[in-house]
């Protein structure tokens, strides 16, 4: 059996760390899709005659797709190989963008449910496939992943609207087909050159994860462990719950922050300077947090340092609010860190790349529909109540609730095999 596997492994070709280094050019493209869109959508409403409760809706449909699409994922990652699927969602996301662009106003949904689809694809693939490359600096990748998707992020939210008082909101939006496209070139040789199920499912990852299955199956004299399917396991709806959390508070404040902060009496300006702000603190917090990760059989002090600072930042925003952009700082900070520890949880609780797939797409699902229905849920209160107060004091309750998730999480807890799909 261990020869077996040592000659599947010694078939695949390790490499070179220019092709291990594209995995982060994936990275970029996930989010500018998205962050593009919520400062044209004046522009896009005008031009399109759309209220603003549609275009509210218009960013909901790829949460809503990364929620129906992120389960399903294993299955043809399974089949093709990680390296091609991933190629195909960064051709259909350059498909959807450009459709959602020019395709006039039913073209503005479909492609919109494309890009979502597309996406979704890459959430769910990408940490996989970094486990998969950097076993030994797990965490630290997840860093730098996590700083490329930041980057990539708050840069298309700051170059939105230049481009589009030059070019139209309509190119502004097309604009970010480009570089998935050459990000497709690039990963094209990568996808011709890698065996499917070989390297889907034939290399193991985690040496701490490797070393407890070799040591139970000596143990119970080689008899395969038994296997139990992911819903049924408590340690995935924890590692669901915490990605849900953090993502249902970041794009609560990605959606609400300006629109609160003018309500206090900050001037729109400093309220989208806040934002960006916001967003880019998140890169240096997805960077540092790794440093609290290194430990291979607790991320407890990870997930509390992570949590706490959304804590402080809502409490903040609704006592001193003329004090914003500290808890900007403090909140991107937070926001970042978070994330990062989210998607290590994902690899961390899970033993093979296939189970790393299902578990990422099982806690993105159920996370992207939550945090679909937090910005909703947060205007209807401040619509029905006439202020922001309950919206805030809701997120900070789901804030607290992320660190006791956390807490709950952070010790080693790593699931049983699950059941092959």
């Amino acid at each position: 059996m261990s020869e077996s596997v040592g000659a599947e492994r010694r078939r695949v070709k390790l490499p070179t760390p220019i092709v291990l280094a594209l995995i982060f050019l994936v990275a970029i493209n996930l989010r500018p899709a998205l962050t593009s869109v919520g400062p044209l959508l004046p522009q896009i409403g005008s031009d399109l005659s759309l209220d603003e409760g549609v275009l509210g809706f218009l960013g909901t449909i790829p949460l809503l797709a990364f929620a129906l699409i992120s389960p399903l994922v294993h299955h043809p990652a399974r089949r093709f190989g990680m390296e091609r699927t991933v190629l195909a969602s960064l051709v259909l996301l350059a498909v959807g963008i450009v459709i959602r662009s020019y395709g006039g106003s039913a073209g503005l949904w479909v492609g919109a449910s494309i890009v979502g689809c597309a996406i979704a694809i890459g959430n769910v693939l990408t940490p996989t496939i970094v486990k998969r490359d950097y076993p030994a600096r797990g965490a630290l990748a997840m860093g730098i992943y996590s700083a490329s998707v930041n980057i990539a992020a708050s840069s298309a939210a700051a170059l939105a609207v230049p481009v589009a008082n030059t070019s139209g909101w309509r190119f502004s939006l097309a604009f970010w087909a480009i570089p998935a496209i050459v990000v497709a070139f690039l990963w094209f040789p990568r996808a011709r050159s890698s065996a499917p199920a070989q390297r889907f499912t034939s290399i193991t990852l985690d040496n701490s994860s490797a070393s407890s299955a070799a040591g139970q199956s000596a143990h119970m004299g080689d008899k395969p462990a038994a296997q139990v399917p992911l819903w049924k396991q408590p340690t995935a709806w924890l590692v669901t719950a915490f990605m849900g959390l953090q993502s249902t508070t970041f794009y609560v404040l990605a959606t609400w922050l300006p629109t609160f902060l003018i309500t206090e009496g900050v001037t729109p300006a400093q309220a989208g300077m806040n934002l960006f702000v916001y967003q880019i603190v998140g890169v240096g917090g997805g960077l540092l947090i790794p440093a609290l990760m290194r430990r291979p059989h607790s991320q407890t002090v990870a997930a509390i340092t992570a949590s706490i600072p959304m804590i402080v930042t809502i409490c903040g925003l609704l006592t001193a609010p003329s004090l914003s952009i500290l808890w900007a700082i403090i909140g991107g900070f937070g926001s970042g860190s978070s994330f990062v520890v989210a998607l290590s949880l994902i690899n961390f609780r899970s033993h093979t790349p296939q189970d790393t797939t299902k578990l990422s797409g099982m806690a993105q699902s159920y996370g992207y529909l939550f945090a679909a229905i937090g910005p909703v849920a947060a205007g209807f209160l401040a619509e029905r109540t006439g202020a922001w107060t309950a919206s805030f004091t809701l997120l900070g309750i789901l804030a607290c609730v992320q660190l006791l998730v956390g807490i709950l999480v952070g010790p080693n807890r790593s699931m049983q095999q699950t059941q092959p799909a």
